[in-house]
């Protein structure tokens, strides 16, 4: 065995060196996917019927890129948003929908 080994790029790795992990392209990937999936007019619907509204979960998705891609005043301002208008929601709701499965009343 020799002190080098071929990592699965193909690039030749000295035996116990340190791997530097860069996982944006795995995380804008999946972010993508969940966006993609938010703005499907079935799913979107599927949402709504469980009191979810799907802008809110959008600027959500945004805010969660924004604090993983390290801009954290971004991520703060669309959570914080996002926070805000569900504790209104909350505020504004009947007991009845308050109660649903999701929390929150019709959008």
């Amino acid at each position: 065995m020799s002190s080098r080994d071929d990592d699965e790029a193909g690039e030749d790795l000295a035996l116990g060196a340190k791997i530097e992990l860069d996982p944006t392209r795995e995380l804008d990937e999946v972010i993508g996917e969940l966006e993609a999936l938010l703005k499907r007019g079935d799913l979107g619907q599927a949402l709504v019927g469980r009191g979810v509204n799907t802008s809110l979960a959008l600027l959500a998705v945004d805010g969660l890129r924004a604090y993983l891609s390290g801009d954290r005043a971004q991520a703060a301002d669309d959570l914080g948003t996002v926070a805000e208008e569900i504790a209104s929601r909350l505020a504004g709701a009947t007991p009845d929908a308050a109660g649903r499965r999701g929390g929150e009343g019709p959008n």
